[in-house]
């Protein structure tokens, strides 16, 4: 054996035998090595892609070869979004309200600090393994209901999420045009080099999710040490120049000499300046990448902890097979009871990240408000005015001079071209929990490279939509992310209200309030941003309903286990070709009704008296499920034997029962089924919707793809 440097890897003596006996030059030569390197570059793609087994839920468990991070690295990757915001924030804030600019920022620091921050502690602590509020909501809808929602809810998440990309990345290239010291000043090149700041960020992904949280850790404390120096400099200078701080009160006052209408006026804005509350949604989703820490203490946390794997959140793998989707079982009981300071420790890193990320925005929106409405005049904040979008950034050129001027610039641009990090890792988060789960999309969107490559090629389609432009795409990312907080204060409103808690409950309900109030008027001012998430939505919907439907005729059984007394049965049955006969599963059937079904049968399909007749009953849970755990029991009515199994679809189960036996016995067993009656395409759609119907030719289609050689599959008979 040895190692071919071309090819990255030790050759086989079979191998290396073939590629020194080729020519060199030559076009057979040329194929294998072009074969083995688009072998390693699969190998690398794939590489992360777990065991489609080992997802038990709504979210991939961690492996024990998972790295994670202390709580305040996590926070720097999930608050770039987050801290980018005061690129813009008190521009947008000035324009806005004016004068009144800073009270303005202050009510948006209220309801960040008393609604979206209590908010999103209770969705850490209700769902810690980063499934966030859209599970939640999951939970409290049933069947078709609740994964419609939640498909509705990821097409939101993915206009925020995409958006947030592609607008800071065009963002970032904004200011780099537009800073007068930069070689591109004044040219049209924003475009491509929005393209440019894409690909370097997901080149950064491809390269690992370690990469992105260590460039997160150096590029945020540079970042706010770099705003903090600015403000710092801006008090001074208003401290220095007493008319500044006159000024702006001569303003207010003469503005404003009603202070209830200055107020109302403040509400009225507020919607407008609700950007600053984004990147929450984000912050949970990525909360399983928080080291546990030291799991001493923290009450509330523990006992959050005792609730989510007792069955607060039932996606936790901890539940035994066929026990149910709530409630762990008692052979359980010790691996749930060990989690519990693992997920305790994680749920307190959580809420110590969102606190300490919601402490620093509040303090440094107020400053940064104060700062820019004293310091720079009103006309700088229109559009084309030095200070529109860059308020911070003219105070820097203005009062620190062009040398830290540029330096913020480039922290900026830097900040801002990141914030797509935060973004990227949500939706990498949330795609692989949902829809690959719900059959809604191929297994390979469960590894992360092929999603950072899809993900990176719709961001370049929406910014060579909009031609990298910040104003035309800013509708659509303040309609996601507000819809996905308005969705996360109900589900914790409700989740409160479950919990025992009406007091809590009615806070949160007010909250929501506030929330979908503002939502309401950003879709009135800005109802492109609906319009583009309506895109987004739509595609999500008919895309997953596609995949659904490919799909539906796969094996979708990811664990099947047996009783002892069938394993014993099948033990004794090997060598010996089994009959299986279906049979509408009802608990007041008697011996007779099994005997007049084999009598039937008997006579359609010419069994024979001494064939080994088993009796398959099917009942359905809940059809809008795609993969399985099933349970077989087996029970004797009479003199016949009956195989007991729940599942979401009636023919997936059949074919798994029907496998289990020939693996069991050694010989494919029967299968002896009846055409379903009226048209075929309505039962195609009661098999994809309700998990029954088209039983015959959907068991056989099946059995065909999961065992493609015809000796060694199960035989179905139709009559």
């Amino acid at each position: 054996m040895r190692y071919h440097p071309a090819l990255g890897r030790i050759l086989c003596p079979t191998e290396a035998r073939s590629v020194a006996e080729t020519p060199r030059g030559s076009a057979l030569r040329r194929i294998i090595m072009a074969t083995a390197m688009f072998r390693r570059f699969r190998t690398w793609l794939f590489n992360d892609q777990p065991d489609p087994a080992a997802y038990h839920g709504p979210h991939q468990r961690p492996r024990e070869s998972t790295r994670t991070r202390p709580w305040w690295a996590v926070m720097c990757l999930s608050g770039v979004d987050y801290f980018s915001t005061l690129g813009y924030q008190p521009g947008i804030a000035a324009v806005a309200a004016g004068s009144l600019a800073p009270i303005a920022t202050l009510v948006l620091v209220l309801v960040t600090l008393c609604g979206a921050l209590p908010v999103y502690r209770w969705v850490a602590a209700v769902s810690p393994h980063g499934a966030g509020s859209i599970r939640m909501l999951e939970k409290l809808l049933p069947r078709w209901n609740g994964k419609i929602a939640v498909l509705v809810l990821l097409g939101f998440a993915c206009t925020d999420f995409m958006i947030t990309i592609t607008l800071s990345s065009a963002d970032a290239a904004t200011h780099l045009v537009d800073n007068p010291v930069m070689p591109m000043h004044g040219t049209g090149a924003k475009l491509w080099i929005t393209f440019g700041l894409i690909t370097l960020l997901a080149a950064v992904f491809l390269k690992g999710f370690r990469e992105a949280i260590a460039l997160a850790v150096f590029l945020v404390p540079i970042y706010l040490a770099l705003n903090m120096a600015v403000m710092v400099v801006g008090f001074q200078q208003i401290l220095a120049h007493p008319e500044f701080l006159a000024g702006w009160t001569t303003a207010l006052t003469t503005q404003h000499s009603n202070p209830w209408m200055a107020l109302l006026l403040t509400i009225v804005v507020f919607p407008k300046l609700a950007l600053g509350m984004s990147g929450y949604e984000t912050g949970v989703s990525v909360m399983t990448q928080i080291h546990p820490g030291s799991t001493a203490g923290g009450g509330s946390a523990t006992k959050a902890a005792h609730d989510v794997v007792d069955g607060a959140d039932p996606s936790d793998t901890t539940q035994s097979a066929g026990r149910g989707r709530d409630h762990p079982g008692k052979a359980d009981h010790h691996s749930v009871a060990g989690k519990h300071g693992a997920v305790a420790g994680r749920i307190r890193g959580a809420r110590k990240m969102l606190t300490l990320a919601a402490a620093i925005m509040a303090v440094m929106l107020l400053c940064s408000s104060m700062v820019t409405t004293l310091l720079i005049p009103p006309q700088e904040f229109a559009a084309g005015g030095e200070a529109n979008g860059r308020a911070l950034a003219y105070v820097a050129h203005e009062y620190m001079g062009p040398v830290f001027g540029s330096a913020y610039d480039l922290s900026t641009i830097l900040i801002l071209w990141f914030a797509g990090a935060s973004a990227l890792a949500g939706m990498l988060n949330l795609v692989p929990r949902y829809l690959p789960r719900y059959g809604m999309a191929p297994e390979w969107t469960r590894a992360v490279r092929p999603l950072i490559l899809v993900f990176t090629l719709v961001a370049f389609i929406i910014t060579w939509i909009f031609d990298a432009d910040v104003d035309a795409q800013g509708g659509a990312y303040a309609t996601g992310v507000l819809v996905l907080m308005t969705s996360a204060a109900l589900a914790v409103t409700l989740s409160a209200r479950h919990h025992g808690r009406p007091r809590l409950a009615w806070g949160y309900g007010l909250v929501t309030a506030v929330f979908l109030y503002t939502t309401i008027a950003n879709v009135v001012e800005r109802p492109d941003g609906i319009k583009i998430a309506a895109v987004f939505v739509v595609c999500i919907l008919v895309i997953s309903f596609a995949s659904r439907v490919w799909r539906a005729s796969e094996l979708r059984i990811t664990d099947l286990r047996a009783d002892s007394a069938l394993r014993a049965s099948m033990v004794t049955a090997q060598g010996h070709a089994i009959q299986l006969i279906p049979h509408n599963p009802d608990p007041s059937d008697a011996d007779e009704d099994y005997r007049e079904k084999l009598m039937t049968e008997r006579l359609s399909h010419a069994l024979v008296e001494d064939a080994d007749v088993w009796f398959v009953e099917v009942k359905l849970r809940d059809p809008s499920d795609f993969s399985d755990k099933v349970s077989l029991v087996s029970r004797t009515v009479g003199s016949h034997r009956v195989i007991h199994v729940d599942g979401s679809s009636v023919p997936t189960c059949l074919a798994g029962v029907a496998l289990w036996i020939r693996d069991e016995t050694g010989v494919p067993p029967d299968l002896y089924l009846e055409w379903s009656s009226g048209s075929p395409i309505r039962n195609y759609l009661r098999f994809l919707l309700w998990g029954q119907g088209q039983t015959a030719s959907m068991v056989h289609e099946i059995l065909r793809r999961a065992v493609p050689d015809d000796a060694a599959r199960p035989v179905v008979h139709v009559m």
